[in-house]
């Protein structure tokens, strides 16, 4: 059983601590973006340095006084909130935002878990390199929680999920020693690899205090382009088009509904709209390419290509930077459209690529057997990530769906796995997920799970109620 972190045990931790290191908790630290859960909290401690970080986990350890990691708070599966149990300490890197060490040459960038992503790639950008993960919350998630959830976003065709951006971690484990693999080595067979069970562990084994960073050469030029096409399986089809002319040159090929447009122009009018009607399916295809190409000619010639096999129907290629990044805006607000409509149900899934149409087509029928609603399915269509959400019809609400959003999710979740794919694509299982881990997951890998989660957190203080449910 844990402990609350109550006045006996705050009052000792701070006779450790530098002043001010333990705050009352804010809002922000107790909410989800969703609304799904509030949290709760004895305190919040904002330790400056990796021997602080581990003096509060050693006293927690002690005490079994249950510790929830909070990065940016920009997590939508309720892994950075515990609302059940005794209150716990959360425990916020927002002061350790320093970038220990930026090498150039050897494209590596050394950050603090608390680091902005925004700030990293801004660092890497001055430095003439690219940190090429991207996405929607960049101006606020922190790098510490991005690998803890090993994120993905919109680059993980060409540069893969956070995972494959990492060379090394620093950790401070439950019982506050410090793990200091900060490698700076593509190679490294030194025994497990104990980097890649922590990203991912979304803070149940560890507290990731830093990374090693992989960079890359910016590419010279840069083009986009939004293309129609008849449905997905015509999409998919285009992707091997461009991959065969273009190869590594593709850095996103992201999947539209219209439903998707739709949204905006309800929710956010101002945003200008591509087209005169919104069409049923399009794309949003990125270049980053060498000198001697040109993404504007190579974009150009894969439309015409895809027109004249029926698979394109209209589209428009980026002029200047300022219009690819009109393009990338319209597809960076359509989680914010999600958000003010109010989605009944999301799902964050992927399946193997070839199944992305078979998956599409079964869906809505499979959930129109429970009511009518609207559906927004967007995402990486590269890597078989699909955004699957669900929304009232006009006149309604969610909360006029909150009997049938279990049910929904059920529906959805089995045709996922039917199909060979993950209920869980890049957001994590966090606490909202935690019971169709133990419904979908391989029974060998679960129990692994645990073994591991009893070994390196035997009292269960990290993360307590995240990813997998520990027995009293």
């Amino acid at each position: 059983m844990l402990n609350p972190a109550d006045h006996a045990f705050l009052d000792a931790l701070a006779k450790q601590l530098p002043p001010d290191t333990l705050r009352s908790p804010e809002a922000r630290h107790l909410e989800e973006p969703r609304g799904r859960w509030a949290g709760r909290a004895g305190a919040v401690a904002c330790p400056s340095s990796v021997e602080e970080v581990s003096i509060i986990l050693r006293s927690a350890h002690s005490a079994r006084v249950g510790v929830v990691p909070y990065g940016g708070g920009t997590g939508l599966v309720g892994g950075q909130v515990a609302s059940d149990g005794p209150a716990p300490l959360v425990l916020s890197l927002e002061r350790m935002t320093r970038i220990r060490d930026l090498d150039a040459l050897g494209n590596v960038l050394i950050a603090e878990g608390g680091c902005i992503l925004a700030d990293i790639q801004q660092a890497a950008e001055r430095a003439g390199r690219l940190f090429p993960l991207s996405l929607a919350s960049e101006g606020s998630a922190r790098i510490g929680g991005l690998l803890a959830t090993n994120a993905g976003g919109t680059g993980v065709l060409r540069w893969g999920n956070a995972r494959d951006l990492c060379l090394g971690l620093e950790v401070v484990l439950a019982n506050g020693e410090i793990l200091h693999g900060l490698k700076r080595l593509r190679k490294n067979n030194m025994g497990y690899d104990l980097r890649h069970l922590m990203i991912g562990s979304e803070g149940t084994l560890g507290v990731i205090t830093a990374a090693s960073l992989r960079l890359f050469p910016r590419p010279a030029r840069q083009g986009a382009a939004l293309i129609v096409v008849r449905d997905p399986q015509a999409a998919l089809d285009l992707l091997a088009r461009a991959q065969a002319r273009l190869g590594e040159g593709i850095s996103a090929f992201e999947l539209i509904s219209g439903m998707g447009l739709r949204f905006l122009a309800e929710t956010i009018p101002q945003v200008r709209q591509p087209f005169a009607e919104p069409p049923d399916w399009m794309v949003l295809i990125d270049l980053g390419v060498a000198h001697d190409l040109d993404p504007e000619a190579a974009l150009l010639a894969l439309f015409e290509e895809g027109l004249e096999a029926g698979l394109a129907r209209d589209g428009v290629i980026a002029s200047s930077e300022a219009q690819r990044t009109e393009f990338w805006r319209l597809r960076e607000l359509l989680p914010e459209a999600n958000r003010k409509i109010g989605a009944v149900s999301s799902h964050d899934i992927s399946v193997p690529m070839r199944s992305v149409p078979e998956f599409i087509a079964r869906a809505e029928p499979a959930l129109a057997e429970l009511g009518t609603f609207r559906v927004n399915c967007f995402g990486h269509l590269g890597d078989g990530n699909l955004h699957w959400n669900v929304f009232p019809v006009p006149g309604r609400s969610r909360a006029d769906h909150e009997e049938e959003r279990d049910a929904i999710k059920t529906r959805i979740h089995d045709l996922v796995h039917e199909l060979g794919g993950s209920i869980s694509a890049e957001h994590g299982i966090g606490r909202l997920k935690v019971g169709d881990l133990e419904r979908y997951a391989d029974p060998v890998a679960l129990a692994a799970m645990r073994a591991i989660k009893a070994a390196l957190d035997p009292a269960g203080i990290l993360n307590p109620g995240a990813v997998l449910r520990v027995p009293d």
